[in-house]
């Protein structure tokens, strides 16, 4: 690498050799790693502190991504709109600037994000992020994910980049305007001071390494890592044959109508260069399965990283030899006031699926069948009440049996692959949360689990089988209010290369069918019962080892002893 002067010796200061750089790379992800161990054990949500639903990541100071932690998908593509959003407002040492708005720089409105300038000798040398999705940002429903939003101030508390940090000084006022106009502030507020601790120590992290390998040789570091990774996607790119790629699904209903909306991409791979366009897909819609643009290069960005090499060291080299093209209005780069909760966490699935199929068609060793494909969101609130603070029977995070937001994605079937079976009750595509253990959900709200359990028979059958979709009923013990943001109750996920397709999912509301998008008010000891998709079969059915479907039979995994008959 090229060095930035020479050192007093006369040789290069910054130069880093292969050994240097290696080290170099660790230290910086487990900068990006300490971070998000910091935000998880310092939260209170179960939300985040048991679910994990939360990401961190290191900038340089040009807006860079240098190192991030393997969390959420859906968001650590879209973190770098969040940072140029901040770039653009001065920021200082000092600062923190907290934000959510879809249009400047997140992904819906949920997962707020901090940006905090980190400083070396008083000059701004990078930014370290966090971003965690709050299980409450006010809004028309608890939970801030109602199934009919037309707008997105319905979706809640809207927050273009400020300052929560001013030089140092904590902005009271911010604080005040955001923890009254949120449910469970004092739940909101501890998660706050979680990312907050987080950012800080990726400060503490950064000074030991300057101090450790100088400044200079640092900031080097920065420049030789983006390299390392864009030398590395380059390369995998030009191993998939040069050639234009179509495919196309679609996601069954917006929350406000339940007609399909066509989902189409068009992947173009040129030497080492790859391009997605998302023309032919439909304008942007009434409800909220709008995906703001960060949310669709997400998506692509993923699919690429799955089907290139995923142990490509990710940052901003991953992402240069990539484009990603929408137009605007569509649901796939939205205008304002378009609603957004579920276009982050459904639209980007879909988009990770017809971008995945297209690359199918470049590489089909590459592509597994697909898996569920759905986030399947479930929201439970209380219904009115207040929860300012610690009550009787609640907890320090402000939690009471009156007043509550719980909030869960809940695993599905993952796709079959060329040489294995796919898994079971799993998280699949943008999202890589944990479940909410059995006993931290019961200990936290007044919800009572009565069912968690897989679904036999919801794999795709093939020569290797699709994995098995889970079943999960709540019981609701106080008066509620239920949102549900699901996909694939219609269209099944599909298998690949003659495997069947996986089970749909179903939603119940006391036993009865209930819409994949739905809102609803319900009374004390209602169920809920969320049942999510298979994944895909990969290959003819026909030629599955007999001794797998005999094991598939005795762990109950299937009811039956052969291939589906027609």
């Amino acid at each position: 690498m090229t060095g930035r002067g020479p050192d007093a010796d006369g040789g290069d200061a910054t130069a880093i050799d292969p050994v240097t750089l290696e080290v170099l790379r660790n230290q910086l992800e487990g900068v990006a790693e300490e971070m998000g161990t910091v935000l998880i054990r310092g939260a209170y949500s179960p939300n985040i502190t048991e679910r994990r639903d939360c990401s961190t990541a290191l900038f340089d100071a040009d807006g860079r991504m240098v190192a991030q932690a393997e969390h959420i998908p859906v968001h650590l593509g879209a973190m770098p709109e969040a940072v140029a959003a901040v770039r653009e407002r001065d920021p200082a040492p000092g600062d923190v600037f907290v934000l959510n708005d879809p249009f400047t720089g997140g992904t819906h409105l949920p997962d707020v994000t901090l940006v905090s300038p980190l400083a070396l000798d008083g000059d701004v040398v990078g930014f370290a992020v966090s971003r965690a999705h709050h299980a409450d940002v006010g809004g028309m429903t608890p939970g801030s994910m109602p199934a009919g939003a037309r707008e997105i101030y319905q979706e809640g508390l809207r927050i273009p980049p400020i300052r929560l940090v001013d030089g140092g000084d904590r902005v009271e006022d911010v604080f005040d305007l955001i923890f009254a106009n949120v449910r469970n502030p004092a739940e909101r507020r501890a998660d706050f001071e979680a990312q907050v601790a987080a950012n800080e120590r990726a400060g503490d992290r950064l000074r030991d390494l300057a101090a450790e390998h100088g400044r200079d040789r640092l900031e080097a570091a920065f420049d030789a890592v983006i390299d390392y990774s864009r030398e590395r996607t380059t390369g995998a790119i030009r191993e998939l044959p040069d050639g234009t790629y179509e495919a196309e699904d679609a996601l069954e209903g917006d929350g406000v109508t339940d007609a399909d909306i066509p989902i189409r991409t068009r992947v173009t791979v040129d030497g080492g260069s790859l391009a997605v366009d998302f023309a032919g897909s439909a304008d942007q819609v009434a409800g909220n399965c709008n995906a703001p643009f960060a949310v669709a290069k997400s998506a692509v960005y993923f699919a690429v990283r799955c089907v290139t090499d995923p142990s490509i060291p990710p940052n901003h080299g991953c992402y240069e030899p990539v484009s990603v093209s929408a137009p605007e209005g569509s649901i796939l780069n939205p205008e304002p006031p378009a609603a957004v909760v579920g276009g982050n966490v459904e639209t980007s699935q879909r988009a990770v699926d017809v971008v995945l199929a297209a690359l199918g068609e470049a590489a089909p060793d590459r592509v597994i069948a697909e898996g569920q494909g759905t986030m399947n969101n479930l929201t439970i609130g209380s219904r009115g009440g207040g929860g300012a603070g610690r009550g009787e029977g609640g907890d320090p995070a402000g939690n009471t049996r009156e007043s509550f937001t719980y909030y869960e994605t809940i695993g599905g079937g993952f796709g079959a692959r060329p040489d294995a079976d796919g898994m079971d009750g799993v998280q699949v595509g943008m999202t890589n949360t944990l479940n909410t253990p059995v006993e931290a959900l019961e200990a936290a709200y007044p919800l009572r689990v009565e069912r968690y359990a897989f679904r036999p028979d919801s794999g795709g059958d093939g020569r290797h089988r699709g994995g098995l979709g889970l079943e999960r009923t709540v019981r609701v013990e106080t008066a509620a209010t239920v949102s549900l943001l699901t996909e694939r109750r219609r269209r099944a996920p599909a298998g690949r290369e003659g495997g069947e397709p996986g089970a749909v999912g179903e939603n119940l509301i006391d036993g009865e069918p209930v819409p994949a998008k739905a809102t609803v008010d319900v009374e004390p000891g209602t169920t809920v019962t969320v049942r999510t998709p298979g994944g895909g079969g990969y290959g003819d059915p026909a030629e599955r080892d007999p001794a797998a479907r005999k094991r598939d039979r005795t762990d109950g995994k299937t009811t039956r002893d052969g291939p589906t008959e027609e």
